[in-house]
């Protein structure tokens, strides 16, 4: 009876907390799957069904698939410079916890996550700045000439991946921190006796009992570079000042079509297959990184 009461009182404890989990998040993905399959114009009365039609206008859709090539490379980019970058520099301040400089150590690479996207996004803009940047004129004294980097295709992707990159640093450092500390020191100490370097330590050691960290920072970085927007928006507009038209990504494009052309059922279908590309990459890489040793 007292076991029955108490998983009662759980179930009504947590209750409020699904309710609320589920109307933020559960309601609308529901409505954006209805949404995808009907033939939705704020402008019309008339909302027909028209099934899977949405999606097979996005195949032929040139715009976006432009989007979803930007988009992932971005997304890509972003995984590959964060995940290896931050573990090294969570090594080298975990090593440094000794010093007194190690608060102001973490304090300088978090702080770039807790900025806000939109003046961050304005401040790396002046600094890609053809005319005025500080990088062309750093660059200048190599004798490199000067790179329109915000008004060039390509130039403009890695312009947004290295922001990006500089934003989700911070946080997977600070993760990559905590697996460190949780780390057990005799393992550690039984290396060096067997004459292991801190090189070889880091490879065959560290590294592989991080992997349950690396999965989760994985994870979100991925899913975090594949919502890009405010970066892209801020970033890479045109000459004109017509935002993200040099960088098209998914976000933008939904956007454009929902508010701009009215197209929300159509826009709806690309959160669709957005969600599908998310949830398909976080398979695989629960796939390649969980770890697969047969409990005891």
């Amino acid at each position: 009876m007292l076991k029955r009461r108490r998983l009662l009182f759980s179930l009504l404890a947590i209750l409020p907390v699904i309710a609320i989990f589920a109307f933020v998040r559960v309601y609308p993905i529901s409505e954006i799957l209805r949404l995808s399959l009907h033939k939705w114009d704020i402008l019309s009365k008339k909302k027909p069904f028209i099934g899977l039609r949405n999606f097979q206008e996005l195949l032929g859709d040139r715009l976006f698939h432009e989007a979803l090539f930007n988009t992932s490379i971005i997304a890509f980019g972003v995984l590959l410079i964060t995940i290896p970058l931050s573990l090294v520099i969570a090594a080298l301040i975990f090593h440094r916890t000794r010093s007194r400089f190690a608060a102001f150590y973490e304090t300088a690479v978090f702080i770039p996550h807790v900025v806000s996207l939109v003046p961050a996004a304005m401040a790396w803009k002046w600094i890609f700045d053809a005319r005025l940047g500080p990088l062309n004129a750093f660059l200048s004294i190599f004798g490199v000439k000067p790179m329109s980097w915000l008004f060039d295709p390509v130039l403009s992707i890695i312009c947004v991946i290295v922001l990006c990159s500089w934003q989700a640093l911070g946080f997977a450092v600070l993760i990559y921190l905590v697996g460190f500390k949780s780390l057990p020191v005799s393992v550690y100490e039984a290396a060096k006796l067997d004459g292991a370097s801190g090189r070889q330590s880091f490879w065959h050691l560290s590294v592989p009992m991080l992997k349950p960290i690396t999965l989760y920072v994985s994870v979100v970085t991925l899913v975090s570079a594949f919502n890009v927007y405010a970066q892209v928006y801020v970033l890479a507009s045109d000459a004109q000042g017509a935002p993200g038209r040099q960088v098209r990504v998914l976000v933008l494009d939904m956007l454009e079509n929902s508010f701009r052309n009215y197209r929300v059922g159509y826009a709806a279908s690309e959160a669709v297959v957005l969600l599908a590309i998310v949830l398909l990459l976080t398979f695989v890489q629960f796939s390649l990184l969980r770890d697969k040793r047969a409990p005891r």
